[in-house]
């Protein structure tokens, strides 16, 4: 299966899940919103609310390539609408976008990057499957791992990260801001051979942490 690097050409766009609101903060559903943000600041733009599209968006430059990197504000279960929209907007390729979002079955601060593939139950990535009419989009995938034992999906992506998770993710949403660049500028292949299965391991001191 050939697929077509992005860094070349038409519009990209990089899009970050979330669900908006303070509420939500330091959730692990939205650590899509951290890692554009993280983008943001590494490429020295700045984000705008688009009521158009019901997003926070920001335009740049990587490559020779103009980006678009953008934050959903609708919930995430409605994801696909504002991502369909954008690309339909900016005639936008399925191969050319790439969806950051949680994923509760990896291990805290564990990436894994496909280039296509279904949801695996997200109801974010799968609204957007829906709304494009296409899986063919890269997906980065930030473990958010249910580490502390609770049992319920719902209660534990809601939830807040503990003091020793929350280190954890500020750097696994620096290394997935690292993935996307390399996406970006070497191709998909090269960031899931440098990224995919790489493992962030809590420090002792931070071990016991609550």
């Amino acid at each position: 299966m050939v697929v077509r690097e992005c860094g070349a050409g038409s519009v990209k766009a990089i899009f970050g899940l979330g669900n908006p609101g303070r509420e939500y903060e330091n959730t692990p559903h939205n650590i899509g919103f951290e890692v554009v943000d993280e983008l943001v600041l590494r490429l020295g733009c700045s984000m705008r609310k688009s009521w158009r599209f019901s997003v926070r968006m920001s335009k740049a430059s990587v490559g020779g390539a103009d980006i678009l990197l953008v934050e959903p504000l609708c919930y995430m279960n409605c994801s696909g609408e504002p991502v369909s929209a954008l690309a339909r907007y900016y005639k936008i390729e399925p191969g050319d976008i790439v969806l950051v979002a949680d994923d509760a079955d990896l291990d805290v601060g564990r990436i894994r990057i496909r280039p296509r593939g279904g949801s695996a139950g997200h109801k974010g990535v799968q609204s957007v499957i829906d709304s494009l009419g296409a899986d063919g989009f890269i997906r980065v995938r930030v473990g958010v791992g249910r580490s502390d034992g609770r049992s319920d999906l719902k209660d534990h992506v809601l939830g807040r990260f503990s003091r020793a998770e929350r280190i954890m993710m500020d750097k696994a949403a620096k290394d997935a801001a690292d993935a996307v660049l390399g996406i970006l500028g070497r191709g998909v292949d090269f960031s899931m051979n440098e990224y995919n299965g790489r493992r962030i391991e809590m420090s002792a001191e931070h071990e016991h942490d609550g």
